[in-house]
């Protein structure tokens, strides 16, 4: 009796081992094809392209440029296998070279720059409006005004590497190529709140974008990016912060949301009834314009009403004129955000009489290639009465502080109280004296007309 149950009870154990083992089986069919689905093998190349890599697939495989310079010629297989640029082959880049002399007739490039310059105009076959936006980017207007640093095509993107838009999406900031040539930024924003990761983690070209990037001294579109994502800025300011609006407006966020660095206040010359930023009026006076202060001094009140007059003269009348806006000093600073909790919210920080926030003054304007012109000025022009026509428009309580209006506006204020009290005074005055001259009057006034008639 007691065989039965262990009998019943050992059955099903090698049923339950053959089905571990079928589906241990398929789990290993399914992640080998999805290996061999993920990394495209070499052969999975044309036999051209195969052909081209019979040499190419060499490591060591070099070219000598005119300025004395190697240039790799070598390419990796699987690499380009998996690249987006893996289905055009590789006539659909090197169309221009004839297989029959190709690696015989020697074919002088001068330097990498060089070639890779010429190469971009073989990105705008398939990239045209990747092309236009780039175009009118900065870096773009560094390439035109003779940049030899600015960056090309190649020099973020290797056409025989690349990914899909959607894979790079998934790297980190560190992944991309931004850091090549900004790497104290890079540095500096790995220790900031939205480099560290975590819910507020950004990468650069989620507030520069990727192939339209403009210069950042010039205009608010960085602060239209921050905007994008704190949507409720505006009200939770408003919360604690007398006239947020106008705060929002003239200080830029970097100033108060990364402690610890130093500001300046930055003259940005506008231009039109809806301003923008003004361009190219004015660019060759902006630059020339002599020191009218004193070397190392900057400009000094009258020398920046003079600039804007002649502007206005080149412009048209009334349409340049300067905005105020407090700004940190460097692009390192700006990208050294800290958490919400560390933002300055102390008043006395820019209100106050000598505030360090305003001992630097920069005057800037946007340049031919998009980048911002600066000029220093001297901090006495936010307090000095010959700036109140050029700088009206910016005005810090406790700061910026013009003693001569302050004077003036005692004055106006005392005669605001003055005249009004005065003729009241003299109101009363005279209403008591008609008050004791009426019973001399009061006998009648109608017999006392009588009798004058009489």
């Amino acid at each position: 009796m007691t065989i039965v149950p262990t009998t019943c009870s050992t059955a099903p154990r090698p049923r339950r081992g053959n089905a571990f083992a079928g589906i241990a089986a398929a789990l290993a069919l399914f992640l080998i094809a999805l290996g061999a689905a993920a990394a495209p093998a070499k052969d999975a190349l044309s036999s051209d392209d195969k052909a081209c890599l019979q040499c190419h697939a060499r490591p060591d495989l070099e070219k000598t440029l005119g300025d004395g310079r190697q240039l790799s010629l070598a390419i990796a297989p699987r690499a380009f296998a998996n690249s987006v640029h893996a289905s055009s082959g590789c006539d659909g880049c090197h169309s221009d070279i004839d297989l029959k002399t190709h690696g015989k007739a020697r074919q002088a490039i001068a330097s990498r720059r060089a070639f890779a310059l010429a190469q971009m105009e073989t990105c705008r076959d398939c990239h045209q409006k990747t092309m236009r936006q780039y175009e009118d980017s900065v870096h773009s207007a560094l390439v035109r005004a003779g940049s030899d640093k600015a960056p090309l095509c190649t020099d973020c993107h290797d056409p025989h590497t690349t990914r899909s838009s959607r894979e790079q999406a998934s790297g980190q900031a560190q992944a991309l190529p931004c850091r090549n040539c900004h790497q104290a930024i890079t540095l500096a924003f790995a220790q900031s709140v939205h480099g560290k990761g975590g819910d507020e983690a950004l990468v650069c070209t989620d507030c520069h974008r990727t192939h339209d990037i403009k210069p950042a001294g010039v205009g608010d579109g960085l602060r239209s990016e921050c905007l994008s994502c704190h949507k409720d800025a505006a009200s939770t300011h408003a919360q604690w912060l007398p006239n947020a609006p106008r705060h929002l407006e003239a200080v830029s966020c970097p100033a108060c949301h990364s402690p610890g660095t130093t500001r300046r206040v930055n003259l940005r010359l506008y231009e039109g009834a809806t301003p923008q930023p003004a361009g190219r009026v004015g660019v060759p006076t902006f630059v020339k314009l002599p020191d009218a202060a004193g070397a190392g001094s900057g400009l000094d009140a009258r020398a920046l009403w003079s600039m804007l007059q002649e502007f206005n003269r080149e412009a048209g009348k009334g349409k340049i004129a300067l905005r105020g806006r407090l700004e940190v000093q460097t692009g390192v600073q700006a990208h050294q955000l800290a958490a919400k909790s560390l933002a300055l919210s102390d008043c006395d920080t820019c209100h106050r009489q000598g505030a360090a926030s305003f001992q630097s003054v920069t005057i800037s304007m946007a340049g031919p290639d998009g980048l911002p012109l600066r000029r220093d000025a001297s901090s006495g022009v936010l307090t000095s009465i010959e700036s109140v026509r050029a700088v009206g428009g910016f005005y810090a309580i406790g700061s910026t502080r013009i003693w001569l209006l302050d004077v003036l506006l005692a004055l106006s204020l005392a005669a605001g109280i003055l005249i009004p009290g005065t003729h009241l005074a003299m109101k009363l005055y005279f209403k008591r004296r008609r008050e004791r001259g009426q019973p001399a009057h009061a006998a009648g006034p109608a017999g006392g007309e009588s009798d004058n008639r009489r």
